[in-house]
């Protein structure tokens, strides 16, 4: 069984004849860089066509490399729904029905707001099962997911039409009043097609029961007794009511639709693609996402976050805002696993800040060790990414005490080569000064490490700044303290000059801001040595 995961592809292996020196030139292009989208496509193609074509007659290395391309492809990209619909096809020539079928749950649970993969699925269901309810639960689960969509029409149209060969007029009745509550693109159709069954289809199918009783309620009121009606009459006085309510409902939908389809007509590429989306795109899903939060429907500011994730779901500034919205619901499950999503599968990792994001979730919810472990898992993959490290320390000093952020960031520094490693010191420096409250111990660290980091200009820029903001009685002290950290910085740095530039200028501004009556004296010397006039 393969185990599917990032670098599962290395475990894929094909032992036919046919092509095996192609394939094989394949899967070791793929082991290189399995992120590059276009190292796939040759793979899946050629290792579909084996045999002319795998099916279940194939031999078992060629059924076996297929499924186990399509497992590790659909793992590494689970958004590219157009390969859910061949995986499933092919599922079906090899194994029948039960297996495709395995292949859309898969589908379905991975994009389950992919408006074809369902329309895909439910024709599958269409044409493979013979029970009509079985299929209906389908299409009602499809609806959970996809019907407020306002491209939600194919979805519709094929559960119209599954209706429709049932001989189902009642039930396309309830559908077609369900859809003109929904502003979707085919609104203006499914109204038309409403009024003409509501001239002809029984009351109890074209409306719910509460909008029944008050289309009764007011005619009984706008006609005391019925006055002497009859029944035919009466019901044709509900209907003409009925036709109101829902005119009124149906100019409010028009509005909705004219609105949204502002934003949606400036959605050119709604399917999830590895190529970069145009930035006027991208701002049109900020925008459109606005729209929606502001209208404060929670199933629909969701359908859209899922929706935008699908087009934008490489960008984490979409995925940050989808969690920060969630959380602000006060969702804490519901956020989580927008982080989990985020950060196992669609950012890459070597974007890791919004794993750091999820790691001081969790860390919120109580979960330290799950923090802990997500940024073990950043530095498995980048294991000299120094944001991660010291978010790591902090984590430490923050439930286990600043000795245990000191020693996670001294088993890092050892490891490392000079410039991380003089980073990392300097955060000792700081947690040693501004949280253990020890500048001695601080000044010591600074002193006996300054040898090892020359070239460091975090760790001697941490070292200068640390002494120019130390509290001081004696300025004479405080000055001599300060220039003795500048002159080892110039002495032992051995930076360029457009370095040492920039590195002077704490030094420079404390000459100006705390020094005294020679101090002018002093700073116009050094300015002309650093600028080069010697």
């Amino acid at each position: 069984m393969l185990a599917i995961g990032r670098g599962s592809i290395a475990q894929v292996q094909y032992t036919g004849d046919e092509s095996a020196t192609e394939i094989k030139k394949l899967l070791a292009s793929l082991v290189e860089n399995e992120d590059d989208f276009d190292r796939w496509e040759p793979l899946v193609t050629r290792a579909s066509e084996l045999e002319g074509g795998v099916t279940r007659n194939s031999s078992p290395s060629a059924i076996e490399l297929v499924r186990n391309v399509f497992d590790c492809l659909l793992a590494k990209f689970p958004l590219f729904f157009g390969y859910w619909k061949k995986y499933a096809d092919l599922e079906f020539a090899i194994g029948g029905t039960e297996t495709a079928e395995m292949v859309y749950e898969r589908g379905v649970s991975c994009i389950p707001i992919s408006v074809d993969l369902w329309v895909h699925y439910c024709t599958f269901k269409m044409n493979t099962c013979h029970d009509p309810d079985v299929i209906r639960d389908l299409f009602e689960r499809a609806a959970e997911f996809v019907g407020i969509d306002f491209q939600s029409h194919p979805f519709w149209e094929k559960y119209m039409e599954f209706e429709q060969a049932n001989g189902e007029i009642g039930r396309i009745t309830k559908i077609v009043e369900r859809l003109v509550h929904l502003p979707t693109y085919y609104f203006d159709r499914y109204y038309t097609k409403y009024r003409a069954l509501l001239g002809n289809r029984p009351l109890e199918e074209v409306t719910d029961a509460a909008t029944l009783a008050r289309a009764q309620a007011e005619v009984q009121a706008e006609t005391p007794g019925y006055a002497g009606k009859s029944d035919i009459e009466i019901e044709r006085m509900i209907r003409v009511k009925l036709d109101a309510i829902y005119y009124e409902l149906a100019m409010r939908m028009t509005d909705e639709v004219k609105t949204r389809w502002a934003f949606e007509g400036a959605i050119k590429r709604p399917y999830f693609h590895v190529t970069d989306l145009d930035p006027e795109e991208l701002a049109n899903w900020r925008k459109y996402l606005d729209f929606e939060e502001a209208g404060g429907d929670f199933k629909r500011i969701v359908n859209l976050y899922e929706r935008a994730l699908v087009a934008c779901a490489l960008y984490e500034e979409f995925w940050f805002r989808y969690a920060r919205w969630m959380f602000a619901q006060g969702r804490d499950e519901d956020t989580r696993i927008i982080y989990m999503r985020a950060s196992c599968l669609f950012v890459p990792i070597s974007q890791p800040t919004i794993r750091l994001h999820w790691a001081r979730f969790e860390e919120k919810l109580g979960a330290i060790q799950v923090a802990r472990d997500i940024h073990y898992g950043i530095l498995e993959q980048l294991p000299d990414h120094v944001d991660t490290i010291i978010s790591l320390a902090s984590l430490e000093r923050r439930h286990a005490g600043d000795e245990a952020a000191l020693q996670c960031l001294e088993n890092y520094i050892g490891q490392r080569e000079m410039q991380i490693a003089g980073k990392l010191t300097a955060e000792q420096g700081r947690i040693l000064w501004q949280c253990s409250r020890s500048p001695e111990r601080a000044r010591q660290l600074f002193m006996e490490r300054h040898d090892k980091y020359p070239g460091s200009r975090d760790f001697w820029l941490a070292y200068l700044n640390f002494e120019i903001d130390q509290p001081s009685a004696n300025d004479s002290e405080a000055y001599w303290r300060v220039k003795s950290c500048y002159t080892l910085l110039r002495d032992k740095g051995g930076f360029s000059a457009p370095d040492l530039k920039e590195l002077s200028q704490p030094y420079l501004d404390f000459l100006l801001n705390r020094g005294g009556e020679q101090a002018a004296e002093e700073y116009m010397l050094l300015d002309k040595q650093l600028h080069g006039y010697v």
